[in-house]
């Protein structure tokens, strides 16, 4: 069971970097570039770089996921239960990965114009998802690792039951996923804004889950 954790964790680890990275170039690099690029160099783009990009993206977010699960049975298995920081950032990164299959790669596919529809709304609606996963990344990670280590945190793997701030956090991360569904996009427009959101969430939710 040890060196299934080992291994569980390890292809999580990777297939998460993969996943990530491509979150963050997509935000934080093409989507300045699409600004500015001219209208060849934009097509170009739009018909090879980022399809094929699209295409790491989501197979990396649904591997993550799926080594995400597989430790979560092994933690389960070797410790008895889960900790409200694991919860915490599962629960993100489940969220984060529905908005990858549900909501972006849908409608990427109609912005990029693979497939017919209303392309400007198509884009928009994965711009919102798609910073909300950016919003929601700082977050996690903070949850994935804190659940781990004894680092004032959570003491170390174990089971936990829920306590007051790990409700409330909860909550404050689902009505942040309705907005990522159907709201507005607010100080997450600019890339700065997003970053500086997830930092302050970040605080925010480690608050809650250790004082609360």
């Amino acid at each position: 069971m040890e060196l299934f954790n080992f291994l569980a964790r390890w292809a999580h680890v990777l297939f998460g970097i993969t996943w990530i990275g491509m979150l963050y170039y997509f935000n934080f690099v093409q989507g300045g570039y699409f600004k500015k690029a001219s209208p060849e160099g934009l097509k170009d783009a739009k018909a090879h770089l980022a399809p094929e990009a699209l295409w790491w993206f989501r197979w990396g977010a649904m591997f993550t996921f799926l080594t995400g699960a597989l430790l979560l049975v092994g933690v389960q298995m070797s410790f008895g239960g889960l900790n409200v920081w694991i919860i915490t950032g599962a629960t993100m990164g489940t969220l984060m990965f529905l908005n990858v299959w549900l909501i972006i790669w849908p409608a990427q596919q109609i912005a990029l114009g693979m497939k017919e529809g209303d392309g400007p709304a198509a884009g928009a609606k994965a711009l919102l998802a798609s910073r909300t996963n950016v919003l929601f990344s700082g977050p996690m990670l903070l949850g994935m690792l804190g659940g781990a280590h004894d680092a004032g945190l959570a003491g170390g793997y174990g089971a936990q039951a829920l306590s007051t701030g790990a409700i409330v956090a909860l909550a404050l991360i689902l009505l942040l996923e309705v907005n990522g569904i159907k709201g507005k996009m607010g100080p997450m427009t600019t890339v700065k804004g997003v970053i500086h959101c997830s930092v302050a969430l970040t605080v925010v939710i480690a608050a809650l889950l250790a004082y609360l």
